[in-house]
């Protein structure tokens, strides 16, 4: 099972989506700095948005939540929606 999730950075208001077959040790890595792309950022919570059995069809849903209309859903679920955030 594949996961789609993302990682919500509250003191940048921050959005960083990824892509994982292990959410439980993904997290445990973004958490302790592992992963250079969130490494300092600073604290952050996550939410699981999607799951699918092939790794190509969580892959072409990803690139949707990475999108400009995806990112802008995300910022809503965050309470962005403001105008005022910056996603990544």
């Amino acid at each position: 099972m594949y996961s789609i999730y993302a990682l919500f950075f509250t003191n940048k208001k921050i959005i960083y989506v990824g892509i994982t077959d292990n959410i439980e040790r993904i997290i445990k890595e973004h958490k302790s700095g592992k992963t250079r792309s969130t490494k300092n950022k600073g604290d952050f919570y996550y939410k699981v948005m999607e799951e699918y059995d092939l790794r190509k069809a969580a892959r072409e849903r990803e690139k949707y939540w990475k999108s400009g209309c995806g990112k802008e859903k995300l910022k809503i679920i965050a309470g962005w929606s403001n105008g005022s955030s910056r996603g990544s």
